[in-house]
């Protein structure tokens, strides 16, 4: 880091230094710089340099909330000197995700009597601590923990469940049927739950979803205004989220403004949801909704609830047509200008007048899309995802051209087919590529073009006039950005074994390929990208333009590009990877993936990279090459690998990166395992949920949740 200057510390004078004093910025300016560096350097290190940075490293501005959910390198005597040193000047802290601290240290948030904000999803907390430390947090108003196998709530203090009375804000994560903390927290306005719970145990037996003998039943939802699900595949989960649900059917909350259940599968409607939705359709206005598909295909649901300043709408996997969704959510055109997110992943009719006839591959109707685009035009985060979004082939109404105008947007989520240029498709021939099976079966020999690999005669060649290129354009903010094939599916799945086969690509994403990818370097800002079965992957020169261009980029995921019979884009990959200085999470997805020496040689470029996942079905690796890499990469902390190799070299490499690596960081998790192993699930439940969540597995993120939903 740049402190402290060398003229501070020698006692040069000013006439001496060649160089900037730093010092003689202004407070404000250096205070600026300072909100850059984690509050444990801030605090333990920088502040010791000189007496300035003594004072403005213990500025409120940069004490005030102290951020620890990331900071891999922080352990638990770094957080009990911090606690000790700066504990009374903080009013909030997240410490989220850190798995690797072991339980002693939340003892020491003891000594943040100010406390008003805590999150500590993803510790070690027991119920004897946490009454303990909860019963010296007065001021304590927004809480988040998670309620593990063992909880007991009668454990819990009166002091303890005095702070939990002032709580309005609860956010829990249960991987064991519980009401937790939920009946002690009186005063909720926000309540976010988290189910993960198995409905195995590690033993094989059958788990209920029945709560334990003696808990309270009541939880008090009479002030709530934002109430938030998100279940994990298994029916244990949906029995619990029942009895949750089951308080809010007796009397909604007249204040409720926000209602949002995520559950994948089915999840079947029940007397007391109906009663509950037709409580909310009389009684509130909502500004935010998510509903199971199961409790809006079908019904009238939308047509009477009413909505007051909608911000965030998902309607994820439903049958809803766009007829539909004009008519009664955006009211035949209606204003939505306060309408930032929205989330239509897997609607497949979503934009096509009605549903009853139509097939899920017949071209969408352009109108629906427009009236949306213009009620809509504030939207920051649309995702259209695993769908046919088929254009026709009229002039000026393509997809591209009219999301082109949602000059707003931060992240978009997109099916392959949906950019294709149809005007192109039509003048085109199919290549070779294109007549390529896409399956895992006996090799086909064919000739490949030679694709140019600088961006000046990619661009020259083809793809300026086409509108995928125009839109790409016309979005020079987006952050995040999703291209994925419609019928694809990820190798691993959640609690499954792990997936043989894969559906072929969408015929009109045949064509899609080297010059789609080149066009999405024109996003300069771009943080996230995921691109997933693109088929016409010939040599991935695109990738390579935009590891020149897009400079901020920190998170990429590929899967399933090209032939799956050959990586044919490796070398422009490590060719994209030497550009790539602020990449921290990779994730590749590709059968047959070697990765051997040159592979990892070109990732060691990638000075902040923390996070690697790699999934490969007959995939190989080179164990000397990994410990290299991980030798050469001091902040990797994650390296998650399911190939094709033997139990006994997986095991072993394992066991050689912990051994060498672990002393280190604190944080480091390491799961390499075969990947068609019959115990692949069982190795998945002990991936820390940071990790799991974020990376390992794979799954669209644009709009998933309301913006803002948790600090």
């Amino acid at each position: 880091f740049f402190f402290c200057p060398q003229e501070i510390v020698s006692g040069e004078s000013e006439e001496e230094s060649n160089g900037v004093n730093l010092m003689e910025f202004s407070d404000e300016i250096l205070l600026h710089i300072l909100s850059y560096v984690p509050c444990t350097d801030l605090v333990l290190n920088v502040r010791r340099t000189c007496r300035k940075l003594a004072t403005l490293c213990l500025d409120k501005s940069l004490t005030h909330t102290v951020l620890l959910q990331k900071d891999y390198k922080v352990n638990k005597d770094k957080v009990k000197q911090l606690m000790r040193d700066i504990g009374k000047e903080i009013y909030q802290l997240n410490m989220a995700g850190c798995y690797w601290l072991p339980s002693s240290t939340i003892d020491h948030v003891t000594r943040c009597k100010n406390l008003v904000k805590l999150n500590l999803s993803g510790c070690h907390v027991t119920s004897l601590r946490l009454s303990k430390m909860l019963s010296t947090l007065q001021h304590l108003r927004s809480l988040a923990i998670d309620v593990n196998p063992g909880f007991d709530a009668s454990q819990l203090s009166s002091e303890c469940k005095a702070t939990l009375s002032r709580v309005s804000e609860l956010k829990q994560t249960l991987y064991t049927p519980s009401y937790g903390v939920v009946p002690c927290c009186t005063s909720l306005e926000k309540l976010l739950l988290y189910f993960e719970i198995l409905d195995r145990s590690r033993e094989g037996f059958m788990l209920s979803g029945q709560l334990m003998v003696g808990e309270s039943n009541v939880p008090h939802y009479q002030n709530l205004r934002v109430f938030y699900a998100r279940l994990a595949p298994g029916y244990v989960n949906q029995e619990v989220v029942r009895l949750y649900l089951a308080v809010l059917s007796d009397r909604t909350p007249e204040n409720l403004h926000a209602f949002l259940i995520s559950a994948p599968g089915s999840f079947a409607e029940t007397g007391a949801t109906k009663n509950l939705l037709d409580s909310m359709a009389r009684n509130v206005r909502l500004d935010a909704l998510q509903l199971p598909k199961a409790w809006i295909n079908g019904s009238g649901l939308l047509q009477h609830l009413k909505f007051n300043n909608p911000f965030y709408f998902s309607f994820s996997r439903c049958t809803l047509s766009g007829g539909h969704l004009i008519q009664r959510v955006i009211n035949g055109g209606k204003d939505l200008k306060s309408l930032t997110s929205l989330n239509l992943s897997g609607c497949v009719h979503c934009l096509a007048p009605e549903s009853l006839f139509r097939k899920a591959e017949d071209d969408i109707d352009s109108s629906i899309l427009e009236s949306l685009v213009v009620s809509c035009c504030n939207l920051r985060h649309l995702n259209l995802s695993a769908a046919h979004h088929h254009s026709s082939e009229s002039i000026g109404n393509h997809l591209c051209q009219l999301l082109s105008r949602l000059k707003h947007l931060l992240s978009l989520a997109l099916p392959v087919c949906s950019i294709t240029d149809i005007a192109a498709n039509v003048e085109k021939p199919p290549t070779a590529s294109n007549l390529v099976p896409q399956t895992f079966g006996r090799k086909v020999r064919i000739g490949i073009q030679t694709y140019p690999r600088n961006f000046a005669d990619q661009a020259n060649q083809k793809i300026e006039s086409s509108v995928f290129w125009a839109l790409m354009g016309s979005l020079r903010f987006l952050e995040t950005l999703e291209i994925i094939g419609s019928s694809f599916s990820s190798a691993m799945p959640r609690n499954e074994p792990a997936i043989r086969n894969s559906l072929p690509p969408c015929v009109r994403a045949q064509s899609v390929g080297d010059s789609e990818v080149a066009a999405i370097s024109q996003l300069t800002y771009l943080q996230s990208l995921t691109l997933a079965q693109l088929p016409n992957i010939l040599t991935g020169s695109g990738l390579i333009n935009i590891g020149l261009q897009c400079q901020h980029l920190r998170t990429l995921s590929l899967a399933n590009l090209g032939m799956m019979g050959k990586v044919v884009y490796m070398s422009a990959l490590m060719d994209m990877l030497k550009h790539c200085k602020c990449l921290r999470d990779l994730r590749l997805e590709q059968p047959y993936f070697c990765a051997g020496a040159q592979f990892f040689q070109a990732l060691s470029h990638c000075s902040s990279l923390q996070r690697l996942c790699i999934v490969s079905r007959s995939g190989t690796l080179q164990s000397d090459a990994v410990m290299s890499f991980m030798a050469n990469c001091l902040e990797v902390i994650m390296c998650h690998m399911f190939m094709g190799e033997s139990l006994t070299v997986c095991k072993n490499l394992q066991q050689s990166i912990v051994r060498s690596f672990q002393a280190d960081r604190p944080a480091l998790n390491v799961v390499i395992f075969p990947l068609l192993h019959e115990d692949l699930t069982e190795v998945i439940r002990d991936v820390p949920m940071r990790h799991l969540d974020e990376i390992t597995l794979f799954k669209s993120r644009v709009a998933e949740e309301p913006p803002n939903l948790w600090w």
